[in-house]
């Protein structure tokens, strides 16, 4: 099987030359460009995550001690309360609290809302595994693959 020249310069070019979808990010999910529903940025989203992972060490250093958190099983301890959280109260609020602070919030692809408790348990098992976060880029509309799997999207508020 010959490499085509179309097909390597599609990857160079990112996926939109393979989707053929040349609009805004969003636009796909018929989510409006800016303001209120439009996707939320990256910076973002890492930012909630960032707050809501030091709100998860506090939390386990405060309940198990430094000690514990920082030695063996311990340390994950506070990836078992992120996940929690996650779980908890994306699938209801549609938020955690980082996403609060950050203006952001989840909710189902179609239809709006909160994802409910079985999409933010994969959701959540997801976002855990630390990897999944890391592929929004490879998607146009910049979910990654926690995103992709629960059928959610992350908004502005």
């Amino acid at each position: 099987m010959a490499v085509d020249r179309r097909d390597v310069g599609s990857w160079l070019q990112g996926p939109e030359a393979v989707t053929g979808v040349s609009g805004y990010p969003g636009e796909r999910l018929e989510r409006p460009e800016h303001g209120p529903g439009s996707l939320a940025r990256p910076g973002r989203r890492f930012a909630g995550v960032l707050i809501d992972w030091v709100l998860c060490l506090v939390i386990a250093r405060g309940f198990f001690g430094a000690e514990t958190v920082t030695q063996g099983l311990g340390t994950f301890i506070p990836v078992a309360l992120l996940a929690l959280e996650n779980l908890l109260l994306v699938g209801t609020a549609g938020y955690t609290v980082g996403q609060r602070v950050m203006g952001v919030h989840v909710e189902r692809v179609v239809g709006g809302g909160p994802i409910g408790l079985v999409r933010s348990f994969y959701r959540a098992v997801l976002l855990s595994l630390v990897i999944p976060p890391l592929t929004m880029g490879w998607d146009v509309d910049r979910r990654g693959l926690h995103d992709l799997l629960s059928s959610s999207v992350v908004t502005k508020n």
